[in-house]
């Protein structure tokens, strides 16, 4: 079984003087010499190096104190989670399901062989206690496949102890680099064997977006780098992983959708439906699990004198309650062919996008003409709505005017770059107006939840009245919104003319 690490860890370059002296170091007490580890260390990688340009590592290591095999994630800089798992001839399962998002069906390999003599010591503070672990590491990197030669240096290694102040590596740093120590320009062991041992080649030239298909690609690129960073995470129930996933989608298919005449619909659609399909996968239990909530602090406000039958136990039933850790249904979901292929298609249409007459042209006047268009989308509906009467065709209409206003955020965001301020403020209240129109909209499904619920609770002799009290509340508070509503879309109507 996996167990997972948050490691925060810095490393430095290192000539033959080795370790500073760090006894001076603020907080620390005492410098204890650990001894030295031989560590031997098999990297894997498919043969174009999928997994170390995403900045993602799997090894197989004996010696030390932690042999086995570990998967390291990137949380942000100097920041990772590693996940280990126990030895075993093969990459484990749980550890290739992690990485099967970039990999696919491409076969892991071995790539690099890295065999270190750690000269290891401890940063102690008064009470006796860890701060940090400092290595020495004189490694030796050798190639398996897709390079030549070997290569050889020395380097140092802070990782903070668990727990610890992240505050306290600066401390060390400041004494280090007054040693002419200074930070390594690799991210990691393996970038820096790969690197030294590729065949030689020219560097790709990336150029700063310059036309409107280029902006739009380069949001587009966003989003597809964002579901396959949050797909381990949703893999291992990360907090908000599920959402932020399902967030990606809806951006990538609203620019599909926003900037038609710079991407092809022709093109785009199909993905598009792919992606409405990956969403709607996703937010399964989410949905359910968000209404769940909403209900359960309505009743946590109920004063008890008012609360009648087993109300809390029903809310707990409906919303499924599950234990920890991502549904089997989910996972098969991301183990699914469907979903490996879609990753495939958004690849293929990043790199060969089908771009129109108009992804040429400067993009200050392509861009701003859809986010107008899309703005004036959301004020027809948000004036139809105004039109309409209480009840289930202003319900339906407010409903379609939030789709429309998160289009228009999205149009908005992918926007920034290039318009600046009037796209911000575009984005920040059109959500603003997005949640004031889901506020509505979570009342709508409530009510309705909780008609459902009060017809179970009928049928089985218990009393509704508690059932009906929540309905009432959220009647109430979707009529604050349509009280809102008018006051707020004055404030924003003419934003769209300062694009």
């Amino acid at each position: 079984m996996a167990d997972t690490k948050r490691e925060i860890e810095r490393k430095y370059e290192s000539d033959d003087s080795g370790l500073p002296d760090l006894t001076g170091v603020a907080g620390v007490e005492a410098v204890v010499d650990k001894g030295v580890a031989q560590l031997d260390a098999t990297y894997y990688d498919t043969a174009d190096e999928r997994l170390v340009a995403s900045s993602i590592t799997l090894r197989r290591r004996t010696g030390g104190s932690d042999a086995g095999w570990h998967l390291k994630l990137p949380v942000s800089e100097g920041v990772r989670d590693e996940i280990r798992a126990p030895l075993s001839d093969t990459v484990p399962d749980e550890l290739a399901a992690l990485v099967r998002s970039r990999v696919r069906g491409v076969e892991l390999l071995p790539v690099v062989r890295l065999r270190s003599d750690r000269d290891v010591r401890h940063l102690l503070d008064a009470q006796g206690h860890l701060l940090a672990e400092v290595s020495v590491d004189a490694v030796h990197a050798e190639r398996l496949s897709g390079g030549v030669g070997d290569a050889q240096w020395t380097e140092i290694e802070v990782e903070l102890a668990d727990g610890g102040d992240p505050a306290f590596l600066d401390k060390v740093e400041k004494r280090l680099r007054k040693a002419d120590v200074r930070p390594s320009a690799s991210p990691s062991k393996l970038a820096r064997a790969l690197a030294e041992t590729a065949p030689k080649k020219k560097s790709p030239v990336t150029a700063d977006p310059v036309t409107a298909g280029d902006h739009v690609l380069a949001y587009v690129r966003a989003q597809r780098d964002a579901i396959l960073e949050l797909d381990p995470a949703v893999r291992q129930d990360a907090e908000d992983s599920v959402h932020s996933m399902r967030v990606a989608t809806r951006r990538m298919r609203s620019t599909f959708k926003s900037y038609g005449t710079v991407l092809d619909r022709d093109v785009t659609d199909p993905i598009g439906g792919e992606l409405k399909w990956l969403a709607g996968e996703l937010g399964v239990d989410r949905d359910r699990e968000v209404l769940s909530g909403r209900l359960t602090a309505a009743l946590d406000e109920v004063p008890q004198t008012l609360v009648s039958g087993p109300i809390a136990s029903r809310l707990s039933t409906w919303a499924g309650d599950r234990p920890g850790g991502a549904s089997a249904r989910l996972i098969g979901v991301l183990d699914s062919r469907r979903y490996l292929a879609l990753l495939d298609t958004l690849d293929a249409l990043i790199a060969d996008p089908p771009l129109l007459k108009a992804a040429g042209k400067k993009p200050h006047k392509v861009i701003a003409k859809a986010v107008r268009k899309d703005f004036r989308k959301v004020a027809g509906l948000v004036g139809q709505a105004l039109e309409l009467e209480p009840g289930t065709d202003r319900d339906s209409a407010i409903h379609e005017a939030r789709k429309k206003t998160k289009r228009t955020r999205y149009a908005a965001e992918a926007a920034r770059p290039v318009l600046g301020k009037p796209a911000r403020t575009m984005g920040k209240s059109m959500k603003s107006l997005q949640n004031l129109l889901g506020e509505h909209q979570d009342s709508v499904m409530a009510r309705r939840a909780l008609r459902e619920l009060s017809a179970v609770a009928h049928a089985s002799g218990e009393s509704a009245f508690t059932y009906g009290l929540l309905y009432g509340r959220e009647e109430r508070r979707a009529a604050a919104v349509e009280a809102e509503l008018p006051g707020f879309w004055d404030g924003i109507r003419g934003e769209a003319d300062a694009l």
